[in-house]
């Protein structure tokens, strides 16, 4: 029997140990039947600030947590900096220059940008608030609450939740996130709401931080 749970437990893909059913639109579908929004949030250079300036933003951010009715998270992604798409971008600019003083000149700033960047621990950093939305689940009879799930087979298999369903849920979903955007920028912090492909990219960077990938941007 212990060799028996042992082989069906090796099976098990990565995506078994991922809580996300699908993203569609933008919005991150879990197994639970719960969604998720991800926003952006550009950084703000607090230091050079002046006191009142300080204590304006203060104010408005608490306000803006004390106003919202609904949990939040604030996740901050910290990862050392990629040069190297920049050193190619150099390279290029490098082979495309017609005298030899300009050759000379951009191969030294090549080797100073990955010596600095070698002696340096330099990191770069992106902020995201994740805005939750769990539709209530209602449990009539016998049925136990499994069987009730939405994105749920019987069986415990999971399948994509239905376009109404889906669409009622994320209406509710796009007005919190309208709320959390709103808050931002009046704290001065700009926000977008991440598509589809942008969070595909970020969870494909969390599982693979070893890739070199392009970064998100605001627009």
């Amino acid at each position: 029997m212990a060799t028996a749970a042992n082989n069906k437990a090796a099976q098990k893909t990565t995506q078994d140990f991922v809580p996300i059913q699908e993203i569609r639109d933008g919005v991150i579908v879990l197994k639970n039947g719960g969604l998720r929004s991800i926003i952006l949030a550009s950084s703000l250079n607090f230091a050079l600030k002046s006191q009142d300036e300080q204590n304006s933003i203060l104010l408005q951010f608490q306000n803006f947590l004390n106003s919202l009715d609904f949990s939040v998270q604030i996740f901050v992604q910290s990862k050392k900096l990629d040069i190297r798409p920049y050193i190619a971008l150099l390279e290029d600019r490098y082979k495309e220059q017609l005298t030899e003083l300009m050759k000379i000149q951009v191969r030294e700033y090549i080797e100073f940008i990955r010596t600095f960047v070698e002696s340096t621990n330099i990191m770069s950093k992106s902020f995201f608030v994740v805005i939750p939305y769990d539709p209530a689940i209602i449990v009539s009879g016998k049925n136990p609450i499994s069987s009730m799930l939405p994105g749920k087979k019987k069986g415990g298999r999971s399948s994509e939740m239905p376009d109404e369903q889906f669409n009622e849920s994320r209406s509710q979903l796009e007005q919190r996130a309208a709320v959390v955007e709103q808050g931002l920028v009046r704290c001065g912090i700009r926000a977008a709401e991440l598509g589809t492909e942008e969070v595909v990219e970020l969870y494909y960077k969390l599982f693979n931080p070893g890739e070199t990938e392009k970064p998100i941007q605001i627009s």
